[in-house]
C-alpha cells in the first residue's frame, strides 16, 4: 500500500514537474513573439522633424503603395513633358527631367513635335503650357495605364485648351535620384489631343 502511494506521488509530481516545463516554454515562446512583433512595429515608426517639432509617421507595406507610386510618377511625367514656357533652356530641362521616367517612346514622340516646329511656336508666341490631370487608369495586370487630362496653352490673346488622352506601360526599376519612385514608362503615345476650346483674352 505504502508502495503504491509513493508510485501516485511520483507520478502526480512527474506530471506537475512537466506541466510547468512546458507552461514555462510557452511562457518565453509567446515572449519572444511578442518581443518581435513589438520590435517590429517600433521599426515602422519613423518620426519627421516639422520646422523642429518632431512628428510621428508610421511607414506602411511597399506594395500597398505602389498603385500610388505609380500614378504619382505618371502625373510627374506628363507635368514635365507638357509644362513649358517660351525659353529653350526650361523646355530643354523639363524634357530632359521627363526622359529620365521613360523608355524611347518619349524621345520619340519628343522628336516628333520638335520636328513639326512645336516647341519652336511656343518661343515665338511667348506661350506658356500647362496640364491638368483629371484621372489615371491602371491595368495591374498587365501594367497599363491612361492618363486624362487637359493641355492649356496660354497665348498673348488667347487661351487654348486641348484634351489629353495618353496610354503607356509601367515597369518597376531601381530607384534613383532621377527616378526616385523607381517606375519606368514604357510603349508610350498620345491617343487624342483634339481642340476642346479657343477663348479670346479681353485686350484693355
Amino acid at each position: 500500500m505504502l508502495i503504491k502511494n509513493i508510485e501516485q506521488k511520483i507520478k502526480i509530481n512527474k506530471a506537475v514537474s512537466l506541466g510547468s516545463i512546458g507552461f514555462a516554454v510557452i511562457i518565453v515562446v509567446a515572449g519572444f513573439f511578442f518581443a518581435y512583433k513589438m520590435i517590429r512595429d517600433s521599426r515602422k515608426s519613423i518620426y519627421i522633424l516639422d520646422n523642429g517639432v518632431p512628428v510621428l509617421a508610421k511607414q506602411t507595406d511597399e506594395l500597398l503603395n505602389r498603385p500610388v507610386e505609380y500614378k504619382a510618377q505618371i502625373e510627374l511625367f506628363h507635368r514635365l513633358f507638357f509644362t513649358l514656357a517660351p525659353d529653350d533652356a526650361y523646355i530643354k530641362e523639363n524634357i530632359q527631367k521627363s526622359l529620365y521616367l521613360i523608355d524611347d517612346s518619349g524621345k520619340k514622340e519628343y522628336t516628333n513635335l520638335k520636328e513639326k516646329g512645336f516647341y519652336n511656336q511656343i518661343v515665338a508666341s511667348s506661350s506658356m503650357v500647362s496640364i491638368h490631370s483629371d484621372s489615371i487608369k491602371l491595368d495591374m495586370e498587365q501594367k497599363k495605364f491612361q492618363f486624362f487630362g487637359k493641355q492649356m496653352i496660354t497665348r498673348k490673346s488667347s487661351v487654348i485648351t486641348r484634351k489629353l488622352i495618353t496610354e503607356g506601360f509601367f515597369d518597376d526599376i531601381i530607384r534613383s535620384p532621377n527616378n526616385p519612385h523607381g517606375v519606368l514608362l514604357k510603349s508610350w503615345r498620345i491617343l487624342d489631343n483634339e481642340e476642346i476650346s479657343n477663348q479670346t483674352k479681353n485686350s484693355y
